[in-house]
């Protein structure tokens, strides 16, 4: 079930936060997934009990990326939601779910790419790159693809990258 953001997170779908790192340039912060080459896509993770969603935010930077040096830039309206495959739905989360609601979080980067460090305690990415924030949806999983799709859309006053002339 995609299409239009939901005011809050959707029921039968796991409440989850996604991150759009933004560098100095404009280009959006992109990790390949372990085990699954050309699979690509922006940190995100669940929401722990008691925790806020920009508290999850935060934390997934520091899980995934290994780095907490970003400042916050915006959130999103509303939640957004994708349904898994039939299956993965199967696979994850003990089948509890049909896919992810997601409230996004856009941060800019502070520090260097020496800064990032996938080797985490639950490493989720293989490599890692920048990409521009308008090549997101065509590197990302069919499944996510809406979704990408519409954070790219609320956040593209972000994009800097257009304004220098970078393709």
């Amino acid at each position: 079930m995609t299409g239009r953001p939901s005011s809050r997170p959707r029921p039968g779908y796991r409440p989850c936060v996604g991150v759009m790192l933004l560098d100095r340039q404009g280009r959006v912060f992109v990790g390949e997934r372990i085990g699954t080459p050309g699979a690509w896509q922006m940190p995100q993770g669940g929401i722990d009990k008691g925790e806020t969603s920009l508290q999850a935010a935060r934390r997934e930077l520091m899980e995934e990326v290994g780095t907490d040096k970003a400042e916050l830039l915006a959130e999103s309206a509303g939640w957004f939601t994708y349904d898994l495959p039939q299956d993965l739905r199967d696979k994850l989360w003990r089948g509890r779910f049909r896919g992810q609601t997601q409230k996004w979080f856009a941060f800019r980067f502070l520090g260097s790419d020496d800064d990032i460090d996938l080797e985490t305690h639950h490493p989720e990415f293989a490599r890692w790159q920048w990409m521009p924030m308008k090549d997101l949806p065509e590197h990302i999983v069919p499944f996510k693809r809406d979704v990408y799709v519409q954070v790219v859309a609320e956040f593209g006053h972000l994009d800097k990258t257009d304004e220098r002339g970078d393709d």
